[in-house]
């Protein structure tokens, strides 16, 4: 298994050990193989590919590729191109926005979504609260997990389209909910959600064993490249009882400017406004190819075995009274969790450290990690342990224009207002490991009153 991924590493990612980089931010993006950047440059430079909505020659070559696409999608995740379409986005977030803004809201209809969500999750309340259904959150409990779902799936008119929303690993803490939940929220009315950009990366999602109605991606979040591109799968079904509240180029087969009629494509192609990026689409499809030809599972056992050895490093660097210097959030094994992994340090009298300098202190050794909320502020507010008023009156105070991490941190008191993330990925390896690990430790027997080296004040916590 090491042989194979330090040669691959060699071969398609030397431009980390050559520039001297410890990449460890694979959730918030994958690092694309350079194989796949001369295989895409090669076919560009030997193929002309035009706008697919015409019918003349490139036209239809760049159509075919679309397609070819789409079929490699459905054929990667084991899904049945009978029972779902995929639509092509900019991203997941992208996906997310489609579903949020023709899902059929009303009054009486649920949308339950676990605190663990991303941003993009989060967001799609605002179109369900607009037209009149209930926002309600599943709180989270020990290792940032949920205690017991079926509490929670009560529902008004349970004949009405309720949603469910999760992550199938979560961005924050790398915990892995149950894919289970899907049947089980279908067995008490809801439809469901499930975003799977931080899973698909290094575990199999098999859409034949596992049904979601809705499923949404990333693709440089997979393999690097492109950016700009991802994608909804979606149930035929449940994606007929969406109402798309506009149309564009592309998602129509008619309409009239004389008359308030158009007629629309009734399929995924529906969802997908203007011209796609045909190009980045071609693209994804070859990434796919690679991934596949690697095996998830490889790049999975590989990313897991890493993710143990950082876990043990982690909890092993202490301070000379024997103090941890980590405080690891969610999972501090391996059960049920992924690659990512969020912590603060501590001093040795247990005071946290600023997580700007843990970040400040990486960036001068050319370690790439993230710090922050991870957009993830429901996963973030529960390690951090904030109960809601207070945090609600901190937050309360300020304004978009005013707000400073600073001013909310001094409000917070002791409560962290982020944290630490390293997260592994198929490039990874146990050098990467070392050279962070030597980082932190040296801010063993360091007092919490260190400060930043002058920087522009962050004014997100993102």
């Amino acid at each position: 298994m090491g042989d194979f991924f330090d040669e691959l590493r060699r071969r398609d990612f030397s431009r980390l050990d050559d520039l001297g980089h410890v990449y460890l931010d694979y959730t918030g993006a994958g690092l694309y193989a350079e194989s796949q950047v001369r295989a895409h440059s090669d076919y560009l430079c030997h193929t002309v590919l035009g706008n697919p909505h015409s019918r003349n020659p490139t036209s239809q070559a760049a159509t075919l590729k679309v397609e070819e696409a789409r079929e490699k999608v459905l054929a990667f995740f084991n899904a049945d191109p009978e029972a779902y379409e995929v639509v092509f986005t900019l991203n997941a977030s992208g996906a997310l926005k489609l579903v949020a803004e023709a899902y059929p809201w009303e009054p009486g209809v649920q949308f339950l979504l676990t605190a663990d969500n991303h941003n993009s999750v989060n967001g799609i309340r605002e179109y369900a609260a607009a037209r009149g259904a209930e926002v309600r959150y599943v709180p989270m409990g020990r290792e940032l997990r949920v205690a017991d779902l079926e509490a929670h799936l009560t529902c008004q008119d349970c004949n009405k389209p309720n949603l469910f929303a999760f992550p199938a690993q979560s961005n924050f803490s790398g915990v892995k909910h149950p894919l289970e939940w899907i049947e089980t929220a279908r067995a008490h009315g809801y439809h469901t959600l499930l975003d799977a950009a931080a899973f698909v990366p290094t575990n199999r999602l098999d859409l034949g064993r596992c049904t979601p109605d809705f499923v949404c991606l990333s693709f440089y979040k997979m393999f690097g490249f492109p950016t700009g591109v991802g994608a909804l799968l979606a149930r035929r079904n449940v994606l007929g009882e969406l109402n798309r509240p506009w149309f564009s180029g592309g998602t129509v087969r008619f309409v009239s400017a004389q008359n308030p009629v158009f007629l629309p494509h009734i399929t995924g192609r529906g969802y997908e406004d203007g011209t796609p990026n045909y190009l980045g689409i071609a693209a994804a499809a070859a990434g796919l190819d690679y991934i596949g030809e690697i095996g998830v599972e490889r790049i999975n056992a590989h990313v897991m075995a890493l993710t143990a050895v950082l876990l043990e490093r982690l909890r092993a660097l202490a301070h000379t009274n024997g103090a941890p210097v980590v405080r690891i959030y969610g999972p501090e094994g391996m059960e049920r969790r992924g690659g990512t992994i969020a912590f603060n340090l501590l001093d040795a009298e247990g005071e946290l450290v600023d997580f700007r300098i843990v970040e400040q202190r990486a960036n001068e050794a050319s370690i790439s990690i993230r710090t922050g909320f991870f957009c993830n502020p429901g996963a973030a507010e529960f390690a951090f342990d904030y109960h809601d008023e207070e945090a609600f009156r901190c937050i309360s105070t300020m304004t978009a224009e005013s707000f400073t991490l600073q001013q909310f941190s001094d409000c917070m008191g002791d409560h962290a207002v982020g944290a630490v993330r390293a997260s592994l990925g198929i490039a990874s390896n146990e050098a990467d490991i070392a050279r962070l690990c030597e980082a932190l430790a040296t801010f063993r027997d360091a007092d919490a009153s260190v400060r930043l080296t002058p920087v522009a004040e962050l004014a997100t916590i993102d």
